[in-house]
């Protein structure tokens, strides 16, 4: 085998034996590489060769030195990236699919294996961008190379026009309604991207990728039970498929299932354990379940790999009960202080957004423990600033919103609609703002034998958006003019839907079950028509100190209005005249609980509040702190606490920022508890 043809025939005849007989394969290579030894080819088929004979671990004894040797050849660190990821070595994975991609963007595989890792890796941002590529760079057709190239550049006008067109030709084409459809989820149409995949899957059941885009999307769209499905296909077909055991874990979590959850977290961290992003889903978990002593030590060590990662400094803080040491403090200072160092150019030393906005929460929560208040309020200020900033919300647009619904849902109203919608008595709605103490109110709700506490479901915002969907969009408020124009039956039907759609969230046979989703307050009115049984309790606490809790919450998602202190002012007062105008057309329909006459009077309001539900008093309501149920709120550690009186003024301490609040609130706060004659 002297001669070089002879070396490249002896090398194509061991590739060709690979995939019949990886033995024989083997055989092959020895002999070349004894005549040529450190041939960088046949060290690569020979690598293939033992993945195949399923040593692993023999192929990167291989692989290894021979990437470090071949520092610019893409495939070596595509099998690299390969072989990594079965022996569960995923954030090595991740680093050698990354250098096989930037050598060699035309590998479609390498960019679906790296989109892979890091979906399991829980950073679906950059995963989405890599399924991007795959799609990108897997697609032959022209026309569809056109429209892969606008999605990955995020052109989504473009690649909806040219997928649309290429549709109208080729209607069954799978690969183009799987693009249509990620087109559609970018657009938030998440109905029709489910649609689309649906059509993909019923041409071709076996097309995982798309199967795996299903499964997110009902995922997004809080189809949690249908998303658990797909996944578990998935899993059937690739049990050890990482992206999926994480999407997993997050739908467990989604619905209450947290120990599998921890589980599956736990197993990818033996993949992926230098991923701070794995960490922190990890100790998220864990906290909600109430391990958290654990969920602290998971935190820790996603700032071991990430000292600058804010989200996991303001999840320590968002216990509540977790005090920083000072040693800690510094070290969140000494982050933030890359900030400043950023703004004198010094790129090096820059701070991303999201890290600060986090970091400053964080730090505030620290001075505010310390009893430095007034460098704590300048902290808590400025991430408010800085989140403020990202956001669209507009005060004026909520009184608008605030004043349709007292103009339209009158007593005639509901007179007219008396009898319709579903009779089950099944849900307690518990509304009002955050930070009032609905989470106190579930947790003494759910002690009681015959209630089960769940989180704050989304469902009802998934009913007005599909009301939303269905009502005229040219008018002032489609949503409240579909619900207007529903007759008794589809009434009803709206609530058999929301009581199938949150049936996946009860675990126990307990006739009652809570939902705490604060913002329901605004939807009233469907909650009354759809679910005319249900119990409806808004809990209610004093103005300076919900607004101001709320102020200095930084929300995941939702609270839009709490970024300024003008906002979250003029909001709570929008919200006490909606409730204010329902007491007069739906009186005695709801239930209000006062946070301070709950702390000073908590077995007299516990008995009220039990009398309204229907049910009958039991001491294990008074002992809430007893309770191990998981709680998914930021009051999750207080309410494992007996009440205390402490919290109740504790905002007095920052009465001297407070006064564009005041002014806010006007005389709202001037009659509290009392309601104010309205406007």
């Amino acid at each position: 085998m002297s001669a070089s043809g002879t070396l490249e025939q002896a090398l194509t005849h061991a590739a060709r034996l690979l995939e019949r007989d990886p033995a024989l394969a083997v055989e092959q290579l020895d002999e070349i590489l004894q005549v040529a030894p450190g041939h960088p080819a046949a060290l690569q088929l020979l690598a293939a060769a033992r993945s195949l004979q399923g040593d692993v671990r023999a192929a990167l004894d291989l692989l290894i030195p021979l990437a470090q040797a071949q520092p610019n050849w893409a495939m070596i660190h595509f099998d690299l990236g390969l072989a990594l990821g079965r022996r569960g070595r995923g954030q090595e994975a991740i680093q050698a699919l990354r250098r096989a991609v930037a050598l060699k963007p035309d590998l479609p595989q390498a960019w679906r294996a790296l989109g892979d890792h890091l979906m399991a890796a829980g950073d679906q941002e950059a995963a989405d961008a890599a399924y991007a590529s795959h799609v990108r760079y897997s697609t032959r057709d022209p026309r569809l190379l056109t429209a892969a190239v606008a999605l990955v550049e995020n052109r989504i006008p473009a690649a909806e026009a040219l997928l649309r067109e290429h549709l109208k030709q080729a209607p069954t084409d799978v690969a183009a309604i799987r693009m249509f459809a990620e087109v559609a989820a970018r657009l938030g149409r998440n109905e029709d991207a489910l649609h689309l995949l649906e059509r993909c899957l019923e041409l071709a059941p076996s097309f995982q990728e798309a199967r795996q885009n299903y499964a997110l999307v009902l995922h997004r769209s809080n189809r949690p039970e249908q998303a658990l499905v797909q996944i578990e296909q998935l899993l059937a077909a690739d049990p050890g498929h990482q992206g999926c055991r994480n999407l997993k874990a997050v739908v467990l979590c989604r619905i209450g299932d947290y120990e599998p959850a921890i589980r599956i977290y736990a197993d990818l961290l033996e993949h992926y354990p230098r991923n701070a992003k794995v960490w922190v889903s990890y100790g998220h978990a864990l906290k909600t379940a109430g391990h958290v002593d654990r969920a602290i030590a998971a935190y820790r060590s996603s700032l071991e790999l990430e000292p600058s990662f804010g989200e996991v400094w303001w999840s320590l803080a968002n216990l509540k009960t977790f005090r920083f040491s000072a040693d800690e403090l510094a070290a969140m200072r000494r982050q933030l202080a890359r900030a400043d160092l950023a703004e004198a150019d010094l790129a090096e030393a820059d701070l991303a957004e999201d890290d600060r906005l986090h970091l400053e929460f964080a730090i505030g929560k620290a001075l505010e423990d310390a009893g430095e208040y007034e460098p704590s309020f300048r902290h808590y200020a400025q991430g408010n600033a800085i989140r403020r900033a990202q956001l669209h919300y507009s005060a004026d647009d909520t009184s608008e919103r605030v004043r349709y619904i007292r103009a339209h849902y009158t007593s005639d109203f509901f007179a007219a609609r008396a009898g319709a919608g579903s009779p089950a008595p099944d849900p307690v709605f518990v509304v009002g703002l955050p930070r009032a103490g609905s989470t106190l109110i579930e947790q003494i709700l759910s002690s009681h034998s015959q209630v089960e506490g769940t989180m704050e479901l989304p469902e009802v915002t998934s009913i007005t958006r599909l009301l939303r969907m269905q009502g005229d969009a040219d008018g002032a408020m489609p949503y409240h003019g579909a619900l207007a124009a529903l007759d008794a039956d589809a009434l009803r039907a709206l609530g058999e839907r929301y009581l199938a759609h949150t049936r996946i969230q009860r675990k126990t046979t307990a006739p009652l079950f809570i939902d705490k989703m604060p913002n329901n307050f605004m939807h009233v009115g469907l909650i009354h028509l759809m679910l005319p049984n249900a119990k409806i309790i808004d809990a209610r606490r004093h103005p300076l100190a919900c607004c101001f809790s709320a102020f200095k919450q930084h929300f995941a998602r939702g609270q839009s209005f709490s970024y300024d202190l003008q906002d979250v002012g003029r909001y709570y007062r929008d919200y006490v005249a909606l409730m204010a105008h329902f007491d007069s057309v739906l009186p005695g329909r709801i239930h209000r609980v006062v946070y301070e006459r709950m702390v000073d009077d908590t077995e007299g309001e516990v008995r009220r509040l039990l009398e309204y539900c229907g049910l009958p008093f039991e001491e294990s309501c008074l002992r809430f702190f007893r309770n191990p149920r998981p709680v998914r709120t930021a009051s999750s550690e207080q309410v494992r606490q007996p009440i205390y009186r402490e919290g109740v003024d504790h905002w007095r301490h920052y009465a001297p920022w407070l006064g564009p609040l005041a002014s806010a609130l006007g005389t709202v706060l001037e009659s509290y508890p009392e309601v104010p004659v309205l406007e």
